[in-house]
């Protein structure tokens, strides 16, 4: 029971800061957007930290635990996706809004607004619902509690810790977490490696495809895994946050390197422990292969500390992608076309309602995916084909056209919801269709429409 108590203390201590950091939130620029006070530093923090969530212990481990080394598939996708948001980090912070839609509206019409928050909502409490369910698996796994106890108290802890402050709890924190994380699995290796007879004694346990660029996958199947997360983190609403958080547009591109780097290192790595704590468990459920690795094969107070630092990211994650919905809300609907003079302290006290009720209907959708990896494909492939192209065409593409980006962002999202309820037809992945119509009606429509008015594309550039 010492790693339910420790990891309770720690969360704990992170509720206590986001109280604390409370009484710092007077305005909607302090609850979404951290008063625009951010560091390189801190938003390096807080984009590791919030990207490195169920989705890469979880999902990503649990995928390295069944294919090897070729799950950094599932990773790639996000590391050319950064590279491409170092050309936007800093226009996105000159722009000095406060979310993707805002983003819509400006390049587009209030429709692709509208369609963008309804996109955003369906995702992100997906996303936000799988981190539950991954705060279920973690104290099942250390305690023997019902899982789905393990979920209430996850959800409860979220919800509370997000209502708190808003981004200035979410930011700090991340910080800390992501340091500890990091140091917990670089401690976690040589334990691991010397429990498995060395990396010689992993090869010999797995097959060779672990150890293959492909392995057993075809390049259809790999870029099904890379393409979701590529598309999702280009127009994650989250990161846009945080670019509109920094201080001025240099910091925003600065954060993008550091995250960049701390992406592959870390990733890289939740791969490489995966795959050796497959070699020396061979019956376990492999989502969980980190967790286990972690509780079984290391000494206890290591194993508190990295237990601590995975439930403290997968809190923090969640938080992240329950604010950005709850932002948008209240931002892009009813700020924006109910109550446009709302006073800043009752918007900020609507947004913690707001959050709330996302949280209970993201509870309330972990009873419908069995594996995280399964919910983390669903909700990065609707976010990615619905959002992502009309994000970058306002970037990109000047002759991108209103009627065009509205289209492309309802027919991404109709096609993954048809494709996904019929159960992916012929065994194609909806990405493929969901993406190719998305894509299809943003230019064939944008071209046969009239050029948009330069005042509409010129803020992009």
């Amino acid at each position: 029971m010492i790693y339910f108590w420790v990891i309770i203390a720690y969360l704990i201590i992170l509720i206590g800061v986001g109280a604390y950091r409370s009484k710092y939130v007077k305005t909607q620029d302090d609850f979404m957007v951290a008063g625009r006070k951010l560091s390189a530093k801190v938003l390096v923090g807080t984009l590791l930290a919030t990207w490195i969530g169920s989705g890469s212990i979880i999902a990503s481990a649990g995928l390295a635990y069944d294919r090897g080394l070729p799950a950094l598939w599932f990773d790639a996708g996000v590391w050319a996706a950064l590279v491409i948001l170092f050309l936007i980090a800093g226009r996105a912070r000159k722009f000095g809004q406060y979310t993707v839609p805002d983003i819509l509206e400006a390049r587009f019409n209030k429709y692709a607004r509208l369609l963008g928050t309804l996109v955003t909502i369906i995702a992100y409490t997906a996303i936000v619902s799988y981190q539950f369910r991954a705060g279920g698996m973690v104290l099942n796994l250390i305690t023997g509690i019902p899982v789905e106890q393990g979920f209430i108290i996850t959800a409860i802890f979220v919800i509370g810790y997000t209502v708190l402050a808003g981004l200035i709890s979410v930011a700090y924190t991340d910080v800390v977490n992501g340091v500890i994380m990091i140091i917990g699995l670089f401690i976690a290796l040589p334990f691991l490696l010397s429990n498995a007879g060395g990396w010689e004694g992993v090869m010999n346990n797995l097959p060779e495809t672990h150890f293959s660029v492909m392995g057993d996958m075809t390049i259809f199947d790999a870029l099904a895994y890379s393409i979701p997360t590529m598309l999702l983190l280009l127009g994650e609403s989250g990161m846009y946050q945080r670019f509109f958080s920094a201080r001025d547009e240099r910091t925003a591109r600065r954060s993008v390197v550091g995250w960049l780097v701390g992406t592959i290192i870390i990733e890289t790595l939740i791969v490489i422990l995966a795959v050796i704590g497959s070699a020396i468990f061979g019956d376990i459920n492999g989502e969980t292969v980190i967790l286990y690795s972690v509780k079984n094969a290391l000494p206890v107070l290591i194993g508190c500390i990295c237990l601590s630092a995975i439930v403290a990211v997968i809190v923090s994650t969640a938080d992240s992608f329950l604010l950005v919905p709850a932002t948008n809300i209240m931002r892009d609907i009813y700020q924006r076309f109910v109550n446009p003079d709302l006073p800043q302290k009752k918007m900020v006290l609507y947004s913690r309602i707001v959050v709330v009720l996302l949280g209970l209907v993201a509870f309330v959708q972990v009873q419908f995916f069995e594996k995280v990896l399964e919910m983390a494909i669903y909700a990065y492939t609707m976010y990615g084909v619905g959002i992502t192209p009309a994000v970058m065409a306002a970037f990109f593409w000047k002759r991108a056209t209103a009627a065009g980006g509205v289209c492309s962002i309802a027919s991404g999202m109709v096609v993954t919801i048809v494709w996904e309820v019929a159960g992916q037809p012929w065994d194609v992945p909806t990405v493929y269709p969901a993406l190719g119509l998305s894509l299809f009606c943003l230019i064939v429509i944008s071209l046969l429409s009239p050029r948009p008015a330069e005042a509409k594309w010129r803020p992009f550039f």
